[in-house]
């Protein structure tokens, strides 16, 4: 089953397009990381999926429930938190999540269990600390625990680590990775190695379309050809082996620095042969010799050129 469902979706503003037939589906259970470069569309988006920006065509889908603008029918489903969650700073976390409880309408039981267990998750129980002495990272944890309170069945979170310094980042994402076993994670962002870490589904925006959607092994088995590193013991070698006849062909299709090269090919196996006829003539011997998996970054620059 679909979590979310989003079919043919468009929004402009103005004479701007941002959204162009966007079509894509979140699968229940998944980490799913909704890639685009910044400015590309993810926050409008999510802000139509919430139902507080009207598509100017397309439809929306919630646990198969259809997404009405300005009805939030849908959105008992969802838990969201923006790129910058906004608290009353003088509060505490417990006496913020408390508020939050009775707003949504929780009894002062489920308030107590629920708070002091979502407090624990995200590593700020005993945190006695007004919010308005937090840290970046203490605040998205905080939104994650606000978010999570009506136990829901989707978690939307737009660009959750952006600001964050690596060990913000890393808590933030192994929160997530813990919470995905009972709701399902879509987060936008940028930063592609955050997707590598911890997603299994991810779409790519381009131009207000999804250029590319599925698992991450399906997405990875897209790329066009393969990638093979060469590390030299000097920048001697790597230049003697540049200079072999039988290497200047793969040349244009490479890369590298000081004592690295990366050849990029569609027929490794052929470009394997060679170099290992142009090792035993030389006599040279890489200290390193790696078949690269494609990485996000790649496949994002090659589908987005």
């Amino acid at each position: 089953m679909n979590v979310l469902t989003i079919q043919n979706l468009s929004k402009s503003f103005g004479k701007q397009k941002i959204i162009d037939g966007l079509s894509m589906s979140v699968p229940e259970g998944s980490v799913f990381g909704f890639i685009g470069k910044n400015g590309a569309g993810k926050t409008t988006t999510m802000k139509m999926v919430l139902g507080l920006l009207q598509p100017d065509s397309g439809s929306i889908f919630v646990c198969n429930e259809p997404v009405r603008f300005g009805q939030t029918k849908t959105n008992q489903y969802i838990g969201y938190l923006p790129d910058v969650p906004e608290f009353y700073n003088y509060m505490t976390p417990i006496n913020y999540l408390t508020l939050c409880g009775k707003v949504i309408g929780l009894s002062k039981t489920e308030i107590t269990q629920q708070g002091q267990e979502l407090l624990t998750l995200v590593g700020l129980d005993g945190v006695t600390k007004q919010i308005g002495g937090f840290s970046r990272g203490m605040k998205q944890r905080l939104g994650i625990a606000q978010a999570l309170l009506t136990k829901p069945r989707l978690l939307i979170c737009d660009e959750p680590t952006s600001a964050l310094d690596p060990a913000g980042r890393k808590e933030i994402l192994d929160i997530l990775r813990k919470i995905s076993s009972t709701t399902t994670v879509l987060f936008s962002t940028h930063i592609l190695s955050d997707v590598e870490r911890i997603c299994d589904h991810a779409a790519f925006l381009n131009d207000g379309k999804i250029a590319v959607c599925g698992t991450l092994a399906e997405i990875k088995s897209l790329h066009d050809h393969d990638s093979l590193l060469l590390e030299f013991s000097t920048d001697n070698e790597l230049r003697i082996f540049r200079e072999q006849e039988a290497v200047k062909p793969l040349l244009p299709n490479s890369e590298g620095t000081n004592r690295e090269i990366i050849i990029h090919s569609r027929n490794m196996e052929k470009v394997q042969h060679s170099l290992f006829l142009v090792f035993a003539e030389t006599g040279l011997c890489p200290v390193k010799m790696e078949i690269m998996e494609p990485s996000l970054e790649s496949l994002f620059l090659e589908v987005t050129k």
